[in-house]
């Protein structure tokens, strides 16, 4: 009678063991990010202009910078922005922000994420989770007279 509870106990811790196993590593799967490593360029663009990602995918972008002009001349930041944000506005309310990064706080509610900004030499990165109403989100550099100049990409969420 023993044995056969041990028995019995040894299936049961068996298959409770393979279920936290199951589940212990989907978690770390589904708390994998996907990494997007870019430059900012002196020509002013993002050296990946598109970026395809899943519903609520985590993301990290790291967004290096290896200008060699000074950083009041040639920073950059990476700004995602909602599907409803009018870019040109966040931009140009950003671009008067230097004490914030070159962003605008009264423009974060159409701010999905954010970097601060990459001088010459530096790197910087944000993670976030993708949106989860697939389609096409603007990304842009709100350091004065980069967007103006063509420093924007796509986030594809399908």
């Amino acid at each position: 009678m023993v044995m056969k509870n041990l028995k019995i106990m040894s299936k049961n811790s068996l298959k409770m063991l393979s279920m936290l196993l199951l589940f212990t590593s989907a978690v770390a799967f589904s708390q994998t990010a996907k990494v997007i490593e870019m430059k900012g360029t002196d020509q002013m663009r993002f050296s990946v202009e598109t970026i395809q990602a899943s519903p609520g995918q985590k993301i990290t972008v790291k967004l290096s910078n290896d200008s060699k002009f000074p950083a009041v001349a040639m920073a950059h930041n990476f700004v995602l922005l909602k599907q409803s944000a009018d870019s040109k506005a966040v931009n140009l309310a950003s671009s008067k922000q230097r004490d914030n990064d070159y962003i605008a706080p009264e423009m974060k509610d159409q701010i999905i994420a954010h970097t601060g900004l990459a001088a010459g030499g530096q790197t910087v990165e944000v993670t976030f989770n993708a949106p989860k109403k697939p389609g096409k989100y603007t990304y842009i550099c709100t350091f004065p007279g980069h967007f103006q100049s063509g420093m924007i990409g796509t986030l594809i969420v399908k």
